[in-house]
């Protein structure tokens, strides 16, 4: 399909690595696009650095924080210099960094590691990239991974729920201002995703995983294949009027709002699993 096509065109995908950045890295290079990866780990790295030489792709591959905002200006330089522009940015980094316990019980350590990872990286990340998205002319894409939980809340997760919530008005406000440039700004809310980062199939307890259907509309938890077809989405032309807009990508779990399916298969927004349904 020509409106999938990216050839020419130059992607940055950060935490590129693995997961949904790793899967969105590789449905773009499939579909010819020049790539970008930030990725701190140092093994993800190599690894993507074969892959991406393996598939021909013309990829720059780095070893970057993104949190850190010089290590940042720095990568954007290499991407001028070699590539002369930048037409898609996606900001996937993200991570709850394993903080569940009561907002009272969070340490100003805490909270500014939340920050640091949820929130603030986009801010730097975004900031320097759009001299980059400018200098391409018009049809530029600015794309964040956020959350479902931008648009509920979750106990014991109060500060990663809260970043998640700003990344949607970053995104409304940030599009009414790059609009005259032509350059689109979205967002990604996933449902819980079958990644490294959370394992829905080993959280879950055993006795429960065959419940998983009657919790989410369309029967199954996320892969992070599912979100790379909502960036290419995004990313292209068949989205050329979207802007300002969040796609809940959850299966129907936000429009359930709390209604599921019983063992019996009615529908039901009175709890009757018993335990937590939870290995923990």
């Amino acid at each position: 399909m020509q409106d999938l096509d990216f050839t020419e065109k130059v992607v940055l995908v950060t935490g590129g690595g693995a997961g949904i950045g790793r899967a969105i890295v590789e449905a773009f290079a499939a579909r010819g696009a020049k790539l970008i990866v930030a990725e701190i780990d140092a093994g993800r790295c190599k690894e993507m650095e074969t892959a991406l030489a393996a598939s021909a792709t013309d990829a720059l591959v780095s070893c970057t924080d993104v949190c850190d905002r010089v290590a940042v200006d720095g990568l954007m330089a290499e991407v001028q210099n070699r590539f002369g522009g930048l037409d898609v940015l996606v900001n996937n980094v993200g991570d709850f960094l394993g903080i569940v316990k009561p907002f009272a019980a969070c340490t100003d350590e805490d909270l500014e590691r939340l920050y640091a990872v949820n929130l603030k990286h986009i801010f730097t990340v975004t900031r320097a990239a759009i001299p980059l998205l400018q200098s391409r002319g018009r049809g530029g894409s600015i794309i964040s991974v956020s959350s479902i939980e931008a648009f509920r809340g979750i106990p014991m997760v109060t500060t990663y729920c809260a970043f998640k919530h700003a990344i949607t008005g970053f995104t409304r406000s940030l599009a009414l201002e790059l609009g005259p440039d032509g350059i689109r700004v979205n967002a990604i809310a996933p449902e819980t995703t079958e990644t490294e980062q959370v394992r829905p199939s080993e959280f879950i307890a055993p006795e429960h995983q065959a419940h998983t259907r009657r919790w989410i509309p369309l029967e199954r938890f996320g892969t992070p294949q599912d979100a790379a077809g909502c960036a290419l989405f995004l990313a292209s032309e068949l989205s050329a009027w979207v802007t300002g807009t969040t796609i809940n990508l959850d299966g129907g779990a936000l429009a359930a709002a709390g209604w599921y399916r019983d063992p019996n298969d009615l529908w039901t927004n009175v709890p009757v699993v018993t335990g937590n349904g939870f290995n923990f």
